[in-house]
């Protein structure tokens, strides 16, 4: 990368450049303008070129506005987009940018002076300001600006690109204007002491003010938002503002909401200290056929798999397979979870397998999925849901859908992940992060330790599945990683015929629970502290437990159950 080796000089000599044409300067000057044109990408790539056809606008993730610039590296092609700026003669001039993703770089050339450069490795997921300087030469009137990423390295995004200075004539981006007041407020999600409030997206806004009764309560990045903490068989009257580096914008129209009155009940059972959760299947595939009133009373938790996708973007459905089942009726499986729920236990419907992969990437689908969610929990009688999508999220819509499903069930709702091994890996992940987003309405989240090969424990070192330290080094991971120990359990499978590698014994899954929780028959990882609030473990499946004579929660469901 010859191009990082070549930053430090050239800047040092842009800004002092910039510093001495400052100090000569003996008239006043105009304000500086942004001499770049579509910066934030709201008409798409208007003004923008980028090579082979690398770069798209889109209208997420953005740091301002709705849309923002995300190209993507192929090849021998580093996905560079540019433009070119008309600039005065012999000035100086701020290039910025708003970036986001691996290896993405900001430069001029073509300046008359000095061409300049800057760059980031990454900003671990989030939005990053680039900037750097530049002086033009005494026949320069026009500069290419450009942005690109790095080869092999995967897309990164651009927003809020900048060139600021003398205005050089050649027409210059307008300054940003106060956003308009947002529409369509909405209040949902009622129960005795929050309501959610929802509106539309309002173009160019930062972010939104929400007034309660006339009071600003809350500053939030976008829709929807929960408000907690209210009175119950309360009226309550909202408005919300959209605000920008401009200012504050009008408010919406009030909307009123009331929060139910005397308490709502609470029709789910607490999940215990130490749990023990196992998968229900839904279908026959040579494991034991199973009705949920034979589920062993050692599972706390019964994960149903799985929901069914549905034609609506987000939307979920369920159909119990009486045929596969052995003729169970829907009316004996309703009643088989009432009769769990009143012996304590929880039943979750889950979402993932191979008939209930979903896409939740916007507004629309994220209110689906809450939507059908809470029709499905009120139809049969689960206590919440299970996220087992396999084929990846998108944290921002995940949690607004998971959030909004919240505040439709209260707080007895049971939330509960399962994701796979790698999607645990980093905090920079979208599993991950949608599991600290929600994390004051998370139950557990059970880790598929298996089907995953070798894998990072959190002291950096590799290791392989099916081993002890397999399971406490990446369990390690969340624990340090932003999740309480009540929110992990370990996950793996009930025999080797549950899973196509990474089966463990009962005896490796209790040594695994005894060194996180005790510190007591760990392998050669041992972590640096104990974990005596870990939630459990979790297998695949409570069918497979069956055919195998129920070994598994047999051995591991009183180790869990007895955990300090």
């Amino acid at each position: 990368m010859n191009r990082i080796r070549s930053l430090a000089l050239p800047l040092a000599a842009t800004l002092a450049a910039g510093a001495l044409t400052a100090l000569t300067a003996g008239t006043a000057q105009a304000a500086d303008v942004n001499v770049a044109r579509n910066g934030g990408f709201e008409s798409g790539l208007s003004d923008w070129s980028c090579t082979g056809g690398s770069g798209v606008a889109v209208s997420s993730p953005v740091f301002s506005g709705s849309g923002a610039l995300k190209a993507t590296p192929a090849g021998q092609d580093s996905a560079q987009c540019s433009q070119t700026v008309t600039v005065k003669p012999n000035s100086t001039y701020t290039l910025s940018a708003q970036v986001q993703g691996s290896y993405v770089y900001l430069g001029a050339t073509g300046t008359g002076t000095q061409d300049v450069s800057t760059w980031t490795p990454g900003s671990g997921g989030g939005w990053q300001k680039l900037s750097t300087t530049f002086s033009t030469g005494p026949n320069t009137t026009r500069v290419t600006v450009w942005t690109h990423g790095w080869y092999g390295q995967p897309a990164y995004f651009v927003d809020e690109f900048s060139v600021y200075g003398p205005d050089g004539g050649g027409g210059t981006d307008p300054g940003p204007t106060v956003p308009g007041a947002p529409s369509g407020a909405t209040v949902s999600g009622q129960s005795a002491s929050a309501l959610t409030l929802s509106w539309n997206a309002v173009g160019r806004a930062s972010g939104y003010y929400v007034y309660q009764d006339g009071v600003r309560v809350r500053t939030v990045p976008a829709s929807p938002v929960q408000l907690t903490g209210l009175a119950a068989a309360t009226s309550y009257s909202f408005q919300v503002s959209a605000y920008n580096a401009a200012g504050e914008g009008p408010r919406s129209a009030a909307v009123t909401g009331t929060t139910t009155g005397g308490g709502t009940p609470n029709p789910n059972p607490a999940v215990p200290k130490h749990a023990l959760t196992g998968y229900w299947q839904n279908f026959d595939n040579g494991a034991t056929v199973q009705r949920i009133s034979d589920v062993p009373a050692q599972y706390d938790i019964v994960a149903v798999a799985f929901a069914d996708a549905t034609t609506t973007p987000g939307a979920i459905s369920f159909t119990l397979d009486s045929a596969a089942l052995g003729g169970y009726t829907p009316a004996q499986f309703k009643a088989d979870i009432a009769a769990k729920k009143a012996a304590g236990k929880s039943v979750v419907l889950s979402i993932g397998g191979e008939k209930g992969t979903i896409s939740v990437n916007d507004s629309a689908s994220a209110d689906n999925l809450a939507n059908s969610a809470y029709a499905l929990m009120q139809e049969y009688g689960f206590s919440g849901i299970d996220i087992d999508l396999e084929n990846g999220l998108n944290p921002t819509y995940m949690t607004q859908a998971l959030r909004s499903l919240s505040a439709k069930a209260g707080s007895s709702l049971v939330l509960t992940m399962a994701p796979q091994t790698i999607d645990m890996q980093s905090t920079a992940g979208g599993y991950f992060k949608t599991a600290l987003n929600v994390k004051d309405i998370l139950t557990v989240v059970n880790t598929q330790f298996y089907n995953s090969g070798s894998m990072n424990g959190c002291d950096g070192k590799v290791y392989s599945q099916g081993t002890v330290d397999f399971l406490t080094a990446l369990a390690c991971v969340q624990l340090e990683g932003g999740l309480d120990p009540s929110q992990v359990g370990l996950g793996v499978p009930a025999s080797p015929s549950g899973a196509g590698s990474g089966y463990v014994s009962p005896t490796v899954v209790n040594n695994a629970l005894d060194c996180l929780a005790r510190g007591t028959n760990c392998g050669s990882f041992k972590p640096s502290k104990t974990y005596p609030g870990l939630r459990g473990a979790m297998t695949w499946s409570t069918n497979w437990d069956a055919k195998a004579g129920s070994a598994w929660s047999n051995t591991v469901g009183p180790k869990v159950h007895a955990l300090p």
